[in-house]
């Protein structure tokens, strides 16, 4: 891989206060960067730290722990580890595990390359050996959906001290002082128990063994999600608007209820809510802007009960299921 921007600085030159910069009653000291380069994410001036899973990933940054951050979708898992990192000025790159992510990608593989007039053969390095010579935060997104060939890769680098071997090369990279690695599951390796998550692996107990610290980051308490849903969409800051967002997150709530049950097998997550309070600022209608956002997703013979969600907490029908009801009345 290229180095494109490299680095400021070579190794973070000062010390920041844990309680200071994130609000946690912690006395943790963490280092960070006083620079950021390109590939320090930006800082999202709204955005709500859940406290436990923040230390955790604190902890990532400061010991040099392997840290797993594991949750149901839609929970900001990934966002929180990059708007940390985006406080500590810590250079971070973030992989998806697709299914086609192969191991070339990642360790590197040969490419033609033009060297004085002329095509010869060069060895390009991937985004491991790349990352791990470098104070950066690498991340790998939906690590249980990880074919086995590249997890076989990833698990080289799994311990502290790990050093990566390039078999091409004969060679050996130790990691950088500051190299640091996450990763965010839906699972906890246990594959696709729920039938929520299509194309997660079981994932080698060995290997789940290396991760250093797991965290768990779920829905958040109701307060909470009401803040995060107002802080993306100020719009909503009167009585009206939070009275709205209030109804809004009941119906969610009753759909994680629903699908814990077994009564429905979609439910909304907090990235849903907040794309639901931005659509209707767009359709100026909550109905409207709930079908369109939510319900046309959900499986056509559940939607009666999402529909019924909806009437619980919003006091009226959806407006199709009432024509719905008429139409089949009438042809009895």
């Amino acid at each position: 891989m290229s180095d494109g921007v490299t680095s400021v600085m070579n190794k973070p030159d000062r010390m920041v206060a844990v309680r200071t910069l994130f609000g946690i009653d912690s006395d943790l000291m963490v280092p960070a960067f006083s620079e950021p380069d390109d590939h320090v994410p930006e800082i999202d001036e709204v955005y709500r730290f859940n406290p436990e899973v923040t230390t955790a990933i604190l902890a990532g940054f400061a010991r040099n722990r392997r840290v797993m951050v594991q949750g149901l979708h839609g929970t900001g898992k990934s966002t929180h580890i990059e708007q940390v990192a985006a406080r500590l000025n810590w250079p971070c790159v973030r992989i998806n595990l697709d299914g086609h992510i192969s191991r070339l990608d990642l360790v590197g593989k040969d490419a033609i390359v033009v060297r004085d007039d002329l095509q010869v053969t060069e060895f390009q390095e991937g985004i491991v050996p790349w990352a791990l010579q470098r104070p950066v935060a690498l991340i790998f997104d939906e690590y249980d959906a990880g074919r086995p060939d590249v997890m076989f890769v990833i698990q080289r680098i799994l311990e502290r001290d790990g050093r990566f071997t390039l078999l091409d090369q004969n060679r050996v990279i130790r990691p950088h002082p500051y190299f640091r690695l996450f990763a965010t599951t839906n699972t906890v390796g246990l594959g696709n128990i729920n039938g929520l998550y299509h194309g997660t692996q079981m994932l080698n107990h060995a290997q789940m063994d290396r991760w250093n610290v797991v965290a768990t980051l779920n829905y958040l308490p109701r307060a909470e999600e009401a803040g995060i849903v107002l802080a993306r969409v100020p719009e909503l800051a009167d009585d009206a608007g939070r009275a709205l967002i209030e109804s809004m997150i009941s119906v969610a709530e009753l759909t994680r209820k629903g699908f814990a049950t077994g009564d429905v097998s979609t439910l909304m997550s907090p990235r849903t809510v907040i794309d639901w309070a931005e659509n209707c600022q767009i359709f100026h209608d909550p109905a409207r802007a709930f079908r369109l956002t939510f319900l046309n997703k959900c499986d056509e013979a559940e939607r009666p009960i999402v529909a019924e969600y909806f009437q619980r907490c919003f006091g009226k029908e959806l407006d199709d299921m009432s024509e719905r009801k008429s139409l089949a009345s009438e042809s009895r």
